[in-house]
């Protein structure tokens, strides 16, 4: 790696964007830390003091800026989306789509405060980690708002969750009179995640009928609509669709977008799910496979396919999909539009459930808004490595490097400015990345 004798072309472009964050020393040592996470290949504190060669300082200076700096993480985060406001490739557009994800920030050691074995869907095991939100099992996440369009991706809004404190909400359900049985306090001693997952369990049902219950704990599903809720309130002109995986699609979460905040939502059906049909209740999966059939014997007749070709347009590029589209009640959420997706034209693949809340949307709308779910996720890998590499162990520190590495994904690294740059302001700065010039 190079050593850096000034900060790169990209940093001094934007930095100034956020001089009014920081006091004059801390926006020097933001200056440095961003530039760090740019360049080095070693993310550490000490990694990234080590690059600089113009002004040689202490890393405690640098780990100060993360640990003990005043400045505000709202006014960073407001300071970034400004930026982004501000060029017509990131602006926010009509054809705009709001996405709610949480993802998980995997730690090596379990020195770190607030952290706990999480799953990872991905390798299938329990990881310490960071889950940086919307709300899991055990552990923390990122929950995030996420914003995408045809040219642009970028997180808007983010909180961190943190695991649920047994004790604190078990005295509270007590407190407020929720019985809790006998039997299941052995789980204590025995099995403490299934006691966790019964007092949970007696929390989520005992909201409606206890408001002050929810004051006991942020869930992902909580934050997730505060988050939503702090953006309408600042664009309340704003009526863009949200949409999310299967994990968010539960019934409270979709009314309150629906009833609450008036939002057109997509949202994730399993094939477990079910809908009911004049005939009878039945699961999706059973459900597409009688529509499958159908649409094989039509077209083996010459009839009317039940599955339509559907064309949408996504990053530029044409996708095409064979969807059935039709409004129908499913279980427990009442009148939806329901879309089946298959991708191969013999529908050999598996089919994909979408429901929303907008019940005069077509396949090719709803498909177009589900498609702008899948970005969320790649963006925030960085997240990960970053906050491994650089090993911050202070619960306040992990929020500062979650904001730097925000800020590194507006317009700071070169991976995020595919993301929030537009492509001529990119290219420039691509190809000027030499750290030693001049």
């Amino acid at each position: 790696m190079f050593p850096l004798v000034e900060f790169p072309q990209l940093v001094q472009h934007y930095a100034p964007f956020f001089k009014g964050v920081f006091s004059a020393e801390a926006f020097i040592e933001f200056e440095r830390y961003i530039s760090g996470l740019v360049v080095s290949e070693n993310k550490t504190i000490d990694g990234i003091n080590r690059l600089f060669v113009i002004e040689s300082r202490h890393q405690s200076s640098l780990n100060r800026l993360l640990t003990e700096s005043p400045f505000s993480l709202e006014a960073l985060n407001q300071a970034r989306l400004n930026v982004l406001a501000s060029l017509p490739g990131t602006q926010m557009k009509p054809k705009g789509v709001l996405s709610v994800d949480d993802t998980l920030l995997t730690h090596y050691g379990q020195e770190f405060e607030q952290i706990a074995k999480l799953f990872d869907p991905v390798t299938k095991t329990y990881v310490w980690a960071h889950d940086l939100p919307a709300a899991a099992a055990a552990g923390s996440r990122l929950v995030t708002l996420h914003y995408s369009d045809d040219l642009t991706d970028y997180p808007l809004l983010f909180r961190l969750w943190k695991p649920v404190d047994l004790g604190k909400l078990e005295q509270g359900l007590r407190t407020a009179g929720i019985p809790l049985k006998a039997d299941k306090e052995v789980w204590k001693v025995t099995d403490p995640r299934k006691w966790r997952s019964y007092l949970l369990g007696v929390w989520q049902r005992r909201q409606k009928s206890h408001p002050e219950l929810r004051q006991l704990y942020d869930s992902k599903l909580i934050i997730a609509q505060d988050l939503l809720q702090q953006w309408v309130e600042a664009h309340p002109d704003w009526k863009l669709p949200v949409t999310f995986d299967d994990w968010y699609t539960q019934p409270d979460f979709c009314r309150f977008l629906d009833q609450t905040l008036g939002l057109p939502y997509v949202g994730t059906l399993s094939g477990s799910d079910k809908v009911n049909l004049k005939q009878g209740q039945t699961t999706l999966q059973d459900f597409a496979e009688q529509l499958k059939q159908e649409h094989l014997e039509a077209l083996g007749h010459r009839g009317q396919p039940v599955f339509r070709r559907v064309t949408i347009p996504y990053k530029g590029e044409q996708e095409e999909y064979y969807s059935y589209c039709n409004t129908h009640h499913i279980h427990n959420f009442g009148k939806q539009r329901l879309v089946i997706n298959y991708r191969q034209a013999d529908l050999s693949d598996n089919p994909a459930f979408f429901i929303s809340n907008r019940l005069v949307w077509q396949a090719a709308g709803i498909t177009r808004i589900r498609r702008h779910r899948w970005p969320v996720d790649p963006p925030f890998g960085g997240l990960k490595s970053i906050t491994r590499k650089a090993r911050l162990k202070g619960w306040i520190s992990i929020s500062y490097g979650i904001s730097g590495a925000s800020n590194d994904m507006s317009p700071w690294s070169p991976w995020c400015t595919a993301y929030c740059v537009p492509p001529n302001t990119t290219l420039t700065f691509a190809n000027s990345f030499n750290v030693n010039s001049g």
